[in-house]
């Protein structure tokens, strides 16, 4: 099988249709935005003029925003009537739990093959092919598609038979990510306003007692204020603690330092800081407004 559909060419998009490209796939792609379907047509994919048709390629791969734009795209009756039987689509946007059981139960009534297939990496990940899939659903479909998932990633790591387990590890990861920046903000401040330089202080935290990406790529954004471009919005990131939220909610389980996390991205939000990275919401700690609350109540 060697065509493949990109839809959704945002940030990640662009980079996960490029690989597959360099890969040797027919790529067919298709976006809201004319725009980046024509930078992409130029490199040598083919252009579709709607979902619909993007949809006949046989296997699609779907990075859109969130769950109003994978309902208003894909999940419309009439472009799951159109799809062939047979097809498989790979979700890879995070997604409420919800809606990932309701795509699920869509797609089988339509005949078409679903997995949940969502990612822990940046652009700069997405362009180097080195992301992180967390894949759930049938475990031969995945099989199927794993020779695209193999260009976009490092690593596979199935989660089970049913897609939704795939988008709740996502969840997770995104609100381990929030409370890492949140503490690193509190952490560097501290540091800072005792007279230790911030950068080295992440440094020497990264490299001894906290390793890993997210420590030491955050823990730089925040010493060096580097917010700008967005690898990741604020506005997104308030997205999916919501997501956390609802799902801790929906298994009977209280989030306390949820309540915390959701006030201070609210705040930030009210700070004009909605399109800048998700890691410049240690400036509140910065400026002493992390304590303040915000707009929207902290509750479960």
């Amino acid at each position: 099988m060697t065509s493949v559909s990109v839809v959704g060419l945002g940030a990640m998009g662009r980079p996960i249709a490029r690989n597959l490209m360099g890969a040797g796939f027919d790529v067919t792609v298709w976006n809201r935005n004319p725009e980046a379907v024509a930078e992409l047509v130029a490199e040598g994919a083919t252009g579709a003029k709607t979902v619909a048709e993007a949809f006949q390629s046989g296997v699609v791969l779907s990075m859109l925003a969130d769950d109003s734009a994978v309902s208003a795209a894909i999940l419309d009756p009439a472009v799951l009537a159109s799809v062939p039987t047979g097809t498989v689509h790979v979700n890879m946007a995070t997604v409420s739990v919800g809606l990932a059981k309701r795509a699920a139960a869509l797609h089988a009534e339509y005949g078409i093959g679903y997995i949940a297939a969502p990612v822990f990496g940046r652009v700069s990940v997405a362009q180097a092919g080195q992301l992180n899939i967390i894949a759930g659903g049938d475990s031969s479909l995945l099989e199927r598609v794993q020779p695209f998932l193999d260009v976009i990633g490092a690593r596979t790591w199935p989660q089970g038979e049913r897609p939704e387990q795939a988008n709740i590890v996502k969840i997770i990861g995104n609100y381990l990510i929030l409370a890492a920046i949140q503490s690193l903000g509190e952490a560097i401040t501290l540091g800072e306003r005792s007279g230790v330089d911030g950068s080295q202080l992440v440094e020497l935290l990264t490299s001894t007692i906290f390793p890993g990406p997210v420590y030491s790529s955050y823990g730089n954004l925040v010493a060096t204020r580097q917010y700008e471009p967005a690898g990741f919005t604020t506005t997104l990131g308030l997205k999916d603690l919501r997501l956390a939220l609802d799902a801790a909610d929906s298994v009977d389980l209280d989030l306390p330092f949820g309540g915390v996390l959701r006030g201070v991205l609210a705040q930030a939000l009210a700070n004009g800081q909605g399109e800048m990275d998700w890691a410049s919401i240690a400036e509140l700690v910065r400026s002493g407004q992390s304590g303040e609350g915000s707009p929207e109540t902290p509750t479960r």
